[in-house]
């Protein structure tokens, strides 16, 4: 049963979220700030054509039973039907700890005790934001602003559910920890925020799934997410999302990495009607390093803008972009990055590496690269390719017994391979799967 839904933007229903989520004053200034600059900041200048109705789409809804659970009993039968049948019940085997956000609210949250034990904080931002302050008024919205574009300053105004992630000095996670995200309803927006922060000579891996229905009726998913990297420390953010079609996707995601530490977003957008997402890395400390591998998948009018960014500070730092790209059924895959060495830069390297594969003549996929090298002391690599499944390929993979859709079908998972191989087996086989379904 709902018990509340706020559909429109206002000051007073913003007023009414916070009040919802009883939270601190600081939390419900901040949101108030944010959505005056939200009213002042437009689209973004590049990228696919956005059309948004703000006026119409659902910005909370809870059920009376959408307290935090951490037994899968507790959950509403319908709703735990629903996560099995998407494979999120199965999934949780193969890690530490895991949380599950279906609308606006964190309905799931289980953490292995041990974890407990190390003092690891895996909770959602909302208890973050209550329980533990300090840790998040010192790196809450200090590395994506709420001014920092139009949909990271609505995301600052409704944020609901997403997570909060501590990891102490000299800890390292034996499996990793995550999180997935459901939107269910028409018209809904989904707005989690996330904030990691892995503290100095640890490591963690952690893993993001998203998925909605298809519905006429347009969502919305503008989601934050921040990474603090500490000094010698490692982080892996990996995301497979297979939003709907009638999703927009709009997410800010950016790390901070400090000296020696590594920061890596593997990044795959199989879903949506226009993606648009860019994983940062700033790559703060001396000799620190940023990765980021995606995919993108664009078919049926589909609009993928995806890409990255690097921005090198420290000295001999390195980055590296591999990104994959598919076309078909008059999709639009694009990307769209940026590399800027700076002039403290000294003895830094960067490498970009851009693949599509176009599977028909009424797709198209653009490189739009801006690379800036500021000293002479370090280097850029750059080199995209396009390229068609040739028939040469087909026929010769046919001579041997396959027919034309699973030669087609073994030629992409051929040219995605270096994604695939950066995930664990059993969500590489989830990723086979979602591309057979939508290819």
């Amino acid at each position: 049963m709902i018990s509340l839904e706020i559909v429109g933007l206002d000051a007073e229903k913003i007023k009414e979220i916070s009040k919802i989520k009883q939270e601190d004053d600081w939390v419900l200034d901040y949101r108030l700030k944010s959505y005056d600059l939200f009213l002042k900041l437009g689209y973004p200048n590049f990228g696919p054509s956005i059309n948004i109705d703000f006026d119409k789409v659902i910005y909370y809804k809870s059920r009376e039973e959408d307290s935090i659970k951490n037994n899968w009993n507790d959950i509403n039968c319908s709703i735990r039907n629903e996560l099995d049948s998407v494979g999120v019940l199965e999934s949780e085997k193969h890690l530490d700890g895991m949380g599950v956000q279906y609308e606006s609210e964190v309905i799931y949250h289980n953490m292995l005790e041990e974890l407990t034990k190390k003092n690891v904080i895996f909770t959602s931002i909302e208890e973050g934001l209550k329980k533990y302050p300090d840790i998040a008024r010192k790196y809450f919205g200090k590395i994506v602003s709420n001014s920092d574009n139009k949909f990271s300053a609505l995301n600052s105004s409704v944020f609901s559910g997403g997570s909060f992630i501590y990891i102490p000095p000299h800890t390292k996670l034996d499996r990793p920890l995550q999180s997935y995200f459901r939107i269910n309803s028409r018209s809904m927006g989904q707005f989690e925020r996330t904030l990691i922060i892995v503290d100095d000579d640890s490591e963690l891996y952690y893993i993001e799934g998203c998925t909605a229905p298809n519905y006429s009726e347009s969502s919305l998913h503008a989601a934050v997410v921040e990474i603090y990297v500490g000094k010698r420390s490692k982080c892996r953010y990996s995301t497979i999302q297979n939003w709907a079609t009638n999703v927009d996707n709009l997410v800010t995601k950016r790390a901070l990495v400090d000296e020696d530490g590594k920061m890596e977003w593997i990044d795959g957008n199989i879903g949506s009607n226009i993606t648009m997402k860019y994983p940062a890395c700033i790559l703060k400390g001396d000799r620190s390093e940023g990765t980021c591998i995606t995919i993108s998948v664009a078919a049926n009018k589909q609009e993928q803008d995806t890409g990255s960014r690097m921005i090198h500070l420290g000295k001999n730092t390195k980055s590296t972009i591999i990104s994959k790209s598919i076309a078909r059924g008059g999709g639009n895959a694009t990307y769209r990055g940026k590399v800027d060495i700076k002039e403290s830069a000294i003895h830094s390297s960067a490498m970009v590496k851009c693949d599509t594969l176009i599977l028909d003549s009424v797709s198209k996929s653009d490189t739009i690269p801006i690379n800036i090298c500021g000293n002479d002391s370090s280097n850029i690599e750059h080199e995209a390719t396009v390229s068609k499944i040739s028939d040469e390929k087909l026929f010769y993979l046919m001579s041997r017994g396959l027919d034309s859709e699973k030669a087609t079908e073994l030629i992409i998972l051929g040219f995605i391979e270096k994604f695939r191989e950066e995930l664990p087996m059993e969500y590489a086989v989830e990723l086979n799967q979602l591309l057979k379904k939508n290819l």
